[in-house]
């Protein structure tokens, strides 16, 4: 097989590190990747979010497999035109990707599935913001609409930051606060049917013990020992199943990876968020975990032969990620810094690269969220271990990471 890997983060080195482990794949190619990705796969320069421009790539390396990485081209259109051209692709269409494009469309599918789920309004006025802001109380959640990669979610305490973000984004969602953990469930999609992959969880603010903005991720680990056995089955038919029904029944069967973002509520577990495609940073740690080769799993949830798949299998043990992001970020991060002590080897660890680019023989960053250390282990304390060990041995200026990834006491 030859596979062609849209998107140039983390999530797309991890997915290509995969597929590059697969014996049925001969050749991977990802547009437009990063440093670390071109260690694994051939690199091509594309607009992610052209359809016409993937989908003239995607005919002449005669990809027999399109992964789309994240969001934006997917709601760009970009499936459907690879679809159209007659190459397998693996990502919801452009209606589809609604999902995560629309907060309210999501939430307007969520309450006619009977998925479990916050309540919520979707506000345009400040007299509407207001009004639901009281109704709800604090926490304040205020969602931007649109797709706002995965920072455009603001809960706080403080009802003027509340306003302020709404008045910035135009239309909103606003949600009543849902309590507990928060789980993250990929479910891996061929339009009727679907798989879930293991559990993970992610680490959403900027500094340790949960303080500071939302980011698109700090780090994130697998398995998560704490959660109840039959999580994955109690989400797939009661929240899973029952979406991907219901966009089959407007006709918009769903293609893909769904990622259900969850708390685990003290009335059980309830939809924070929808995603249409991997999140980032847990794709790192569940793809490290996950046994079954990957090529062929997606190329049945592209080709509508997923019932057909066998079973999933997974290596034994855990994985932690942590993420190694630039001075500033979540806000303008600084691009440019040199990276060094990235061939200085940890055992049962490695890096998968998400904003870097090659400056002649140098590696620098190129983006907020810069590198994800994965380490590995029996448990998730030896995966955490090995993983801030050769956080340790990495070295550029400005750089910031959480220090409490996977640190819960009853891990």
């Amino acid at each position: 097989m030859r596979v062609l890997v849209i998107g140039s983060g983390g999530r797309e080195h991890a997915l290509c590190r995969s597929l590059a482990a697969d014996p049925q794949v001969t050749e991977v190619h990802c547009a437009p990747g990063n440093a670390g990705i071109a260690q694994v796969a051939t690199l091509h320069p594309v607009t992610p979010t052209d359809p016409a421009s993937v989908t003239e790539l995607a005919g002449s390396l005669e990809a027999d497999l399109v992964v789309i990485g994240p969001e934006a081209p997917l709601v760009a259109g970009v499936a459907d035109a690879v679809r159209q051209a007659g190459i397998p692709c693996f990502g919801p269409s452009r209606q589809a990707a609604l999902i995560e494009g629309s907060k309210a469309f999501a939430k307007d599918v969520m309450v006619a599935a009977g998925v479990p789920t916050g309540r919520s309004h979707t506000c345009v006025t400040p007299e509407e913001v207001a009004a639901a802001l009281d109704e709800f109380g604090t926490p304040y959640v205020v969602k931007d609409d649109g797709l706002a990669a995965g920072k455009g979610v603001v809960v706080t305490d403080d009802r003027d930051e509340a306003l302020r973000h709404a008045a910035a984004c135009g239309r909103v969602v606003i949600e009543e606060f849902l309590d507990g953990p928060e789980v993250s469930l990929f479910a891996l999609c061929d339009g009727s049917t679907a798989v879930p992959l293991q559990p993970a969880q992610d680490h959403k603010r900027a500094y340790d013990g949960d303080q500071g903005p939302n980011t698109g991720g700090m780090g994130a680990y697998t398995p998560l020992p704490w959660a109840p056995d039959d999580l994955s089955e109690q989400v797939m038919a009661e929240t899973v199943i029952p979406t991907v029904t219901e966009l089959a029944k407007r006709g918009t069967p769903y293609t893909g990876v769904l990622y259900v973002g969850l708390a685990l509520t003290s009335k059980g577990p309830k939809v924070i968020e929808f995603n249409a495609r991997f999140g980032d940073p847990e794709t790192q740690v569940v793809l490290d975990r996950l046994e079954t080769p990957l090529a062929g799993l997606l190329l049945a949830c592209a080709t509508g032969t997923l019932d057909r798949f066998g079973p999933l299998s997974y290596r034994e043990g855990a994985a932690v990620t942590v993420v190694i992001a630039a001075e500033n970020y979540p806000a303008e991060p600084v691009k440019g810094d040199v990276i060094e002590g990235l061939s200085d080897p940890v055992e049962d660890a490695y890096v998968l690269h998400s904003g870097t680019a090659l400056d002649g023989d140098r590696i620098v960053s190129n983006g907020g969220r810069v590198l994800s250390v994965v380490g590995t282990g029996p448990d998730v304390p030896a995966a955490r271990a090995a993983a801030y060990e050769a956080v340790e041995r990495i070295r550029m200026r400005g750089a910031h990471h959480r220090t409490d990834i996977a640190s819960r006491g009853d891990l």
